[in-house]
């Protein structure tokens, strides 16, 4: 780690050159004093992940003159894309003849080759970190078996060689993938079932998003050989809150518990203690398990199961904050005035031993004055006291501009055997808003802090709106009458917030706050302190889940680091200033593939509850238009397509700013509600097809 800001610095120069790398590798060595093969580990690493490429008879940097790095997405017909990194510019075109080989889902750097208005070009240079292994049913085409993958970007079957496991024609695998020569090949890994098994095609979808259930046995016994217990020695010199009340809330069939809060009233206002297990203590920098940490980046979430960023003896045990035992953490302590003003805090390592286990159930009954369970009522004043105080932050949240959208997720029910039998909205009540607000306070609080010292921290950012997306919603609400004030040109949240207030209450308004919600940037993490422009916040970080977010377990050490050191002099702080943009590039990229393995997989469920729906009537409301149909959403949460073909009408034109669909007779836009039949679910494809009925007016 010392030596990647030298290597990156010294290859920026352009006037640097070294006929052979080990000239370059002994210059780091003996003008910085850093071990050979720890420099050598460093540029390969640099390498790997596709920060450093070797052009002609040099490395450059990337970002680089036209070349960047970002991941292929192919396409069945043959051409492709590249989606840059942290950017929010239009992907670029990657012609089929251009791509080198690459399949969708590869990383990889690309040169720029022509720029035309808002249409790029490129061609593939590299693939730094290709897929490994995918997912799909096995087909026998003369007398040999192929996969044609699920994956429906990758256009084309893979041949399957000997040197595998045994499959058979209909069986859904997982392959690895050999290239060599522009020819793929792959071998049988896992067979996951038969093509028509609903748990089979979940299994498929997460290995086509290369994630595992399981950990490597290195890792495991690095888990194993952890203490299950807190020492006395690593109690030394930590503020003893075992005598504290502090408690968890948690959903009902939690196991990881990172998380646990405690509160004091003081004659001025209160103390809200904000306690974080202490993870950091037990996953060292460049360890098995922090590589396995960084590789996963977070922890996916299924309707059935979960996969953990840690292994269980970890997540579940020693870092999990359980009722009853002493658990090492690290605490913010915040000073509250009677308005939920943080006025002074203290951020520093703890040992706490949680009074309860507590579940968001029980604690909405308390905090609505209904009869709960006895652990539950046996901290009944202290919930009462932060209920007090979650309502004055939520107050003063919405005076700030901070945006609450009222997007619903879905809730699947399951059966003994793990089938799904029924779904819902998944409730949000005052419960979780309690325990949001303190972890948006404590992680505003950190992040301030960090900040103001100017120590390298890794941040939550979420940038404000592009002008011309904010003008797209604009023209949106205007086409639903609504009068709007003009677009400011420093779009704030105070303006975004105005838009929710003009739409609340409205028949229309979850409709209008996806739309709204569609026109902001992605948050990401990365090291500088740009804001959180949906929070409303200058100051933001993730600190309050390090079992499961790698960004969290980063800036933990990092405190703990200051916190022994006091000081960190100017290399210590350039070796973190450059982990901490590589843990935020590689955190935004794991935290995006989870989220979209996680909607997949609720689609893949949706699909199989609704197939034996087919034939009958719903109520629905169109959710978004295209040029080759209309998009419905029911009450459920199940969106479906009409494709235009099937629509009542011909010559439709397609109105992007305006979110309408409009035909020679009748006009389809986003809000309108529809009574819809519905034709087909497919768990193959994931895809719901509708056909139209009637308007509600």
């Amino acid at each position: 780690m010392q030596a990647r800001n030298i290597i990156l610095e010294l290859l920026k120069k352009d006037s640097l050159a070294f006929k052979r790398l080990d000239n370059l590798f002994y210059f780091i060595e003996n003008t910085y004093n850093i071990p050979y093969e720890e420099v050598k580990k460093d540029f390969k690493r640099l390498e790997n992940d596709g920060l450093i490429f070797k052009e002609s008879n040099r490395y450059i940097v990337i970002p680089s003159g036209d070349y960047v790095r970002g991941t292929f997405i192919g396409n069945a017909k043959g051409f492709g894309f590249c989606q840059i990194d942290n950017s929010d510019e239009e992907d670029v075109f990657i012609p089929a003849n251009m791509q080198g080989g690459a399949i969708d889902g590869d990383r990889v750097i690309i040169k720029i080759l022509s720029r035309n208005g808002d249409e790029t070009d490129g061609k593939v240079v590299s693939i730094f970190k290709p897929v490994k292994s995918i997912a799909g049913v096995v087909e026998k085409v003369g007398g040999n078996l192929f996969v044609e993958p699920d994956n429906t970007r990758i256009p084309f079957k893979i041949l399957l060689i000997k040197g595998g496991l045994r499959a058979r024609e209909d069986d859904r695998v997982v392959i690895n993938l050999t290239r060599h020569n522009g020819k793929t090949t792959g071998v049988v890994t896992e067979v996951l079932g038969k093509s028509d098994d609903v748990k089979a095609c979940e299994l498929a979808i997460i290995r086509d998003h290369q994630l595992y259930e399981t950990f490597s046995s290195e890792v495991l016994e690095e888990a194993r050989a952890l203490p299950q217990k807190v020492t006395e020695k690593q109690k030394e010199g930590r503020l003893d809150l075992t005598e504290t009340v502090t408690f968890t809330i948690d959903g009902e069939d939690a196991k990881d518990l990172d998380d646990a809060i405690s509160i004091e009233k003081t004659e001025d206002g209160y103390i809200l203690g904000v306690h974080i297990a202490d993870v950091g203590e037990y996953v060292k920098y460049d360890s098995l398990l922090d590589e396995e940490a960084y590789n996963r980046g977070t922890s996916v979430y299924f309707p059935t199961s979960v996969l953990p960023m840690l292994p269980k003896e970890l997540s579940n045990g020693i870092c999990s904050l359980n009722e009853g035992v002493e658990r090492l953490t690290l605490s913010c302590i915040m000073t509250l005035d009677e308005n939920a003003n943080v006025i002074s805090h203290k951020i520093c390592e703890s040992v706490i031993k949680s009074k309860a286990r507590l579940n968001y159930t029980d604690v909405y009954k308390v905090l609505c004055n209904q009869p709960a369970d006895a652990k539950t009522e046996s901290v009944k004043e202290e919930l009462k006291l932060m209920h007090e105080i979650s309502k004055k932050i939520q107050a003063k949240k919405a005076e700030e501009g901070s945006l609450d959208f009222e997007i619903p997720e879905v809730q699947f029910v399951f059966d003994e055997n793990g089938m799904a039998v029924d779904f819902t909205k998944r409730e949000r009540n005052d419960a979780h808003r309690l325990i949001e607000d303190f972890m948006v306070l404590a992680n505003q609080t950190v992040a301030k802090e960090y900040c103001d010292n100017d120590i390298p921290f890794l941040y939550r950012v979420h940038e404000s709106p592009r002008k011309e997306k904010t003008e797209n919603v604009i023209e949106y609400l205007k086409g639903l009458g609504i009068r709007t004030p003009a677009v400011p040109n420093n779009i704030t949240p105070e303006y975004y917030q105005t838009l929710i207030k003009l739409c609340s209450g409205q028949a229309y308004t979850e409709t209008v706050n996806k739309v709204i919600l569609r026109s902001m940037q992605k948050a990401r993490y990365t090291n500088q302190c740009l804001g959180h422009f949906g929070l409303a916040l200058k100051y933001y970080c993730h600190f309050t889940s390090p079992i499961r977010r790698y960004p969290d377990l980063t800036i933990h050490r990092i405190i703990k680091e200051v916190l022994r050191k006091k000081n960190l002099d100017g290399q210590r702080k350039a070796e973190l200033e450059s982990f901490t943009f590589e843990a935020g590039e590689q955190s935004s990229l794991t935290e995006k593939n989870a989220d979209k393995c996680e909607r997949e997989v609720d689609d893949l469920w949706k699909a199989y509850l609704m197939r034996d729906k087919v034939g009958q009537e719903f109520e629905g409301v169109v959710s978004s238009v295209t040029n080759f149909g209309i998009f419905v959403e029911l009450p459920n949460t199940v969106e479906g397509l009409i494709k235009v073909e099937d629509l009542p009408d011909s010559g439709f034109l397609l109105f992007e700013k305006q979110l309408k669909l409009k035909g020679q007779k009748l006009s389809f836009s986003v809000g309108d509600k529809l009574v819809v039949k519905l034709t087909a679910a497919n768990i193959y494809t994931r895809k719901i097809d509708f056909e139209f009925v009637r308007f509600i007016k």
